[in-house]
């Protein structure tokens, strides 16, 4: 079992292009049976965050190809990333 906390100092790599997606802002929850539905990650503004937050990235937990001891692999491709709504 793993602490949220040690699941968001973990950074998220995109394996369909090796980029880095950034760290696990928040965890979206089903609360009827306590499963994790997606991992949402907040891309910062520009210049270190302090220009507003950046895109939110929600990548489904059936993207979620391996989670290692430092790193999350994810797949997804960029149409996907494109289509991302922020959460209100």
């Amino acid at each position: 079992m793993m602490n949220i906390s040690e699941f968001q100092t973990k950074d998220v790599i995109n394996v369909a292009d090796g980029k880095r997606l950034g760290n696990i802002d928040d965890i979206d929850i089903n609360v009827t049976n306590g499963k994790i539905q997606a991992i949402i990650i907040t891309n910062q503004g520009k210049v270190l965050g302090f220009f507003g937050r950046g895109d939110e990235i929600v990548i489904p937990w059936r993207n979620i190809v391996k989670i290692g001891e430092d790193v999350i692999l994810v797949r997804i491709d960029h149409q996907f990333e494109q289509i991302e709504q922020p959460r209100k």
